[in-house]
C-alpha cells in the first residue's frame, strides 16, 4: 500500500485496487473507506508513521459496499474500536447479511472488471459487528463538518462526503479519473447509470477545490470546473 499526502491533514491510501482516506483532526482520525480484506495491518501502519495509534481512528465512513472498499473495515474496526458507517441501503451488504447486486456492466467495461477481480484478495472479508446508518444531509463530526450526500447510481447506498469548511469532497465511485489521462469521469461499474449520472451533476454543484476519488488522482485545486466537464459528458 502506497500513502501520499495530498494536503497537511489528508492522506491518500492507495491499495492494489481501490483507495482510501485518512483525515486528521488534531487527535482524531477519520478514514474515508478501508481498502480490500487484509488491509487492516497497512492501515495501522501508516496511522503510526502519522504519530498515532490505531485507537485514534474514531469512525470509518464507507461509501458503499463494494469489496475493494469495505474489505478491511470489520477487521480494522475490531483492532481500532473505531465505529463504522455507511447508508441504510447499503448497510446489509456491508454487514455480510446479504449479497449485494452485481453492477450492470456494458460491454466494454467486461474485460476491465474482470481484471479488477483477478486482483482482489481471495480471503473473504470479515463483516464489521456493527454498523452505524447514515443518511442524507446528515453532518458528521470531522473536518469542521462533514455533509453526507446520497449519491445513488454506482450502488443504491452510494455516498459523497463533503467539508464546506475545507472544499474537500469524497466521491466514492460515483465519480473517477482515468489511469490513463487523468481525466475526471463518472464512474464504472454502475448498478443504474442515469441515476449515477444525476449524481455527478448534484456534485458537480458544490464547492469544492479538492475531489478525492475511490479509484484515480485525487483533483488538488479547481475539482469544481473538473467535475462540471465530469458531468457534461463527451
Amino acid at each position: 500500500m502506497d500513502v501520499i499526502e495530498l494536503l497537511p491533514r489528508l492522506r491518500l491510501l492507495r491499495f492494489p485496487v481501490g483507495q482510501a482516506y485518512l483525515w486528521r483532526d488534531d487527535d482524531e482520525l477519520t478514514l474515508i473507506d478501508a481498502g480490500t480484506a487484509g488491509s487492516a495491518p497497512a492501515i495501522a501502519a501508516a496511522v503510526t508513521a502519522l504519530g498515532g495509534v490505531p485507537g485514534d481512528v474514531r469512525r470509518i465512513v464507507l461509501t458503499h459496499f463494494h469489496e475493494d472498499h469495505v474489505g478491511a473495515a470489520g477487521e480494522f474496526a475490531a483492532l481500532s474500536g473505531a465505529t463504522v458507517l455507511a447508508h441504510p441501503l447499503d448497510a446489509p451488504f456491508v454487514r455480510g447479511e446479504l449479497p449485494g447486486p452485481p453492477p450492470r456492466l456494458e460491454d466494454w467495461e467486461l474485460p476491465i472488471h474482470a481484471a479488477a477481480a483477478e486482483r482482489l484478495p481471495k480471503t473473504a472479508p470479515v463483516p464489521p459487528d456493527a454498523v452505524t446508518c447514515v443518511s442524507d444531509g446528515d453532518v458528521l463530526d470531522f473536518g469542521g463538518g462533514a455533509r453526507v450526500l446520497h449519491v445513488p447510481g454506482h450502488t443504491d447506498g452510494s455516498i459523497a462526503l463533503f467539508l464546506p469548511a475545507e472544499g474537500v469532497l469524497f466521491t466514492g465511485d460515483t465519480v473517477a479519473a482515468s489511469p490513463v489521462d487523468g481525466t475526471v469521469m463518472p464512474g464504472v461499474f454502475n448498478l443504474d447509470r442515469p441515476r449515477l449520472l444525476d449524481s455527478v451533476a448534484r456534485l458537480a454543484a458544490l464547492d469544492a477545490e479538492v475531489a478525492c476519488f475511490g479509484h484515480g488522482d485525487p483533483v488538488i485545486g479547481g475539482a469544481t470546473a473538473a467535475l462540471r466537464r465530469a458531468a457534461a459528458g463527451p
